[in-house]
């Protein structure tokens, strides 16, 4: 069993222009956020898709109908809420000022920023110690992550079936996470997806493999 899944990053919002966190909180598309999303359509318009999905943001939501109105096979389709593909959940520190968050992070572990963080530690450490700083606790722990982003590749797993091609509009840390765990060799460890950038997943009964990791311009493969 294979299943595709074009994996896209939503569109340049808000808060990714000001460089402030944004997990489970939202802010809408900027106007390049939304040419983002109808580049991203463009590149997927000849991939004929079974069934869409995004997550539970406006972000997600926008980015996809852009994608999908630009489909020349399944220009009716309808995107469907899925959430275990959210974005990591920053609790306290959404739509904080990144650098001033990563720097809070990292106090009591020798770090300054979010890439020191990964050069001194792991992706797993970037989420365990913000859930450590957060006096709410309510910053997601990399278990926790892990837990969910595991549901939804299963999810997936038990609803569609072999061949089928599948487009999930998610966000970017999530995006680079699974690149980083199932092919840490194509460099998600040290740069993260542009916004409308396309990543190609094939998803088998036992493992997750990654065709390619953050196309988003003219004459790559898509």
């Amino acid at each position: 069993m294979a299943i595709t899944v074009y994996m896209v990053r939503h569109g340049q919002t808000m808060l990714n222009r000001y460089n402030r966190l944004q997990g489970w909180c939202d802010s809408p598309l900027t106007e390049k956020g939304i040419e983002d999303a109808r580049l991203a359509g463009r590149h997927l318009a000849d991939i004929k898709f079974d069934a869409a999905y995004h997550t539970n943001t406006m972000r997600t939501i926008r980015t996809s109908g852009f994608i999908l109105k630009a489909n020349h096979h399944t220009p009716n389709l309808k995107a469907a809420p899925l959430t275990y593909f959210k974005e990591q959940r920053f609790g306290y520190f959404e739509a904080a000022d990144a650098s001033q968050v990563w720097l809070i992070a990292g106090a009591n572990h020798g770090t300054r920023t979010y890439n020191d963080i990964l050069r001194d530690y792991s992706f797993a450490e970037t989420r365990d110690f913000l859930h450590q700083a957060d006096p709410f606790g309510d910053a997601e722990s990399d278990a926790a992550y892990w837990q969910r982003l595991n549901a939804g590749i299963d999810y997936l797993r038990q609803n569609h079936t072999d061949g089928q091609k599948l487009l999930l509009v998610s966000h970017s840390l999530t995006t680079r996470s699974l690149v980083d765990h199932f092919a840490p060799e194509l460099g998600a460890y040290n740069l993260g997806p542009k916004n409308g950038a396309v990543t190609k997943l094939e998803i088998t009964a036992t493992d997750v493999k990654v065709s390619y990791y953050n196309h988003y311009l003219d004459g790559e493969e898509y």
